[in-house]
């Protein structure tokens, strides 16, 4: 099996009109970006109140800030190329590290009786990572759709399909910014956000 290789993105002052758009979408709609923001709705969503909120702040910790802040070191110690792990082989030790992160997070949220859709959501989160490692030690699937079709999913699940349309384009979006970017091709950018559904049907028994 040949072995793809991103090329580094185009640098934004140099960039196209086209490139630059999908370079801000890249970078707005990453992986923890959405992370932190689904963990923030569904806790609200989950007490109607404040307290939810600060339910999605904890796993957000656990979830979005604790992984964010693996990447940045791996960057900053020159183990990883960039924040997005352009090179599939450099994904492995950040994403087992999160893993762990989101463990404890899970471990957490049980123990101090969290409101149930956020327990869910985690949980979700936890088995959505765990299939997106698996894939990643033998193909370079794409992070950025496998969580921006989950959280589109679960939205919906969580909102109705009220929220359909709005969460139909954060997938739509961030495919296609990737595909202009030459991150990934079209299959591994279908696969990402097919893997997603992984968080959506856990998220919908637990809840």
């Amino acid at each position: 099996m040949s072995v793809f290789l991103p090329p580094e993105p185009p640098a934004f002052a140099t960039a196209s009109p086209r490139e630059r758009v999908a370079r801000v979408l890249t970078e707005s709609l990453a992986p923890a970006h959405l992370v932190i923001a689904l963990l923030l709705l569904v806790g609200a969503h989950s007490t109607e109140g404040w307290s939810g909120a600060g339910w999605g702040l904890l796993a957000a910790l656990f979830c979005g800030v604790v992984p964010l802040g693996i990447i940045a070191l791996g960057v900053r110690r020159g183990a990883l190329t960039d924040k997005h792990i352009r090179v599939r082989r450099q994904r492995v030790v950040p994403m087992a590290a999160s893993l762990l992160s989101v463990v404890a997070g899970v471990a957490l949220l049980y123990a101090l009786d969290a409101p149930a859709e956020v327990a869910a959501l985690v949980v979700a989160m936890l088995a959505g990572l765990v299939s997106a490692l698996a894939v990643t030690v033998w193909w370079q699937i794409s992070l950025h759709n496998a969580v921006a079709g989950g959280t589109a999913m679960i939205l919906v699940l969580a909102f109705g399909p009220a929220a359909l349309p709005v969460a139909a384009a954060a997938p739509v979006a961030v495919g296609w910014s990737r595909l202009v970017l030459k991150a990934h091709t079209a299959a591994q950018v279908l696969a990402g956000t097919a893997l997603g559904g992984v968080c959506a049907v856990v998220f919908a028994l637990l809840r």
